[in-house]
């Protein structure tokens, strides 16, 4: 199993459900939403050697947390991974719009100075702003556009510039999302779960519940689960190696 976008802090019982996490042997990503919140999300995942801590700043909270920034920068140095990060051009967060850019563009540029990372990315209603940033730091690493809600020209867009996508049950449960899951590269994609914000029934998805996305990408591609499964273990395995290391989930420092 592999889940490359939950947000292990936010659940109700985050201790219980990152030991659950560990017990699961699933390969999992936990973002966060805040550089302050890195340190305690991070200790969630003491010692596991399948579940790594994303250093992020949400767009939404980057006008309130702004001036943690130089955290970031700080923090930068102890993971290869960042996320979440990005734009979100959501009408009620449009007066935040040039905080967001300033904070994405530290972001990028910071990631680039320190030899590039795997970038975790929101891109809601912002879709081209962020490739335009992300054109302008190619040095920042590899971007994987979380949740991706754009146009198929901006996803095309998207896999002209070398961007990966992480897709989950919420994105291939809508018609718009289902439709541009197959126009994305095959050797491009891991599943994610975004929980606990993704529910299944009465209850929000828990790390690693991915199955709806292989299952999904199975008739997509006309490929055998099992086959599907495989496919997207290599593209984590070509992740870590893009990483700095040839296992999964690396976490070589720069």
């Amino acid at each position: 199993m592999i889940d490359f976008h939950c947000h292990l802090d936010l659940y109700p019982e985050p201790h219980s459900v990152a030991a659950a996490a560990m017990d699961s042997g699933a390969y999992i990503l936990s973002v966060t939403n805040t550089p302050s919140a890195w340190s305690g999300t991070s200790a969630l995942a003491a010692g596991s050697k399948r579940i790594r801590t994303a250093l992020g700043l949400h767009p939404a909270l980057a006008h309130e947390r702004r001036r943690e920034l130089d955290l970031f920068d700080h923090l930068v140095v102890q993971t290869q991974y960042v996320g979440e990060v990005g734009l979100d051009g959501s009408p009620e967060l449009k007066a935040h719009a040039g905080v967001q850019e300033e904070v994405f563009r530290r972001v990028l540029r910071t990631c680039s100075t320190r030899g590039g990372r795997i970038l975790s990315i929101h891109s809601r209603r912002a879709a081209r702003p962020v490739l335009d940033l992300l054109r302008s730091e190619p040095d920042a690493g590899v971007p994987i556009l979380h949740w991706f809600s754009g146009s198929a020209v901006e996803a095309k867009r998207a896999v002209d510039q070398g961007c990966w996508f992480s897709i989950g049950p919420a994105m291939v449960r809508g018609r718009r999302g289902a439709s541009l899951v197959a126009f994305i590269p095959r050797d491009r994609v891991l599943p994610e779960t975004d929980g606990p914000f993704v529910e299944n029934g009465d209850r929000p998805l828990l790390p690693g519940e991915t199955g709806e996305v292989v299952e999904h990408l199975s008739k997509v591609w006309g490929e055998e689960a099992t086959c599907v499964s495989g496919r997207l273990s290599e593209n984590l395995r070509i992740l870590g190696r893009l990483a700095g290391s040839d296992s999964p989930l690396s976490d070589k420092t720069a």
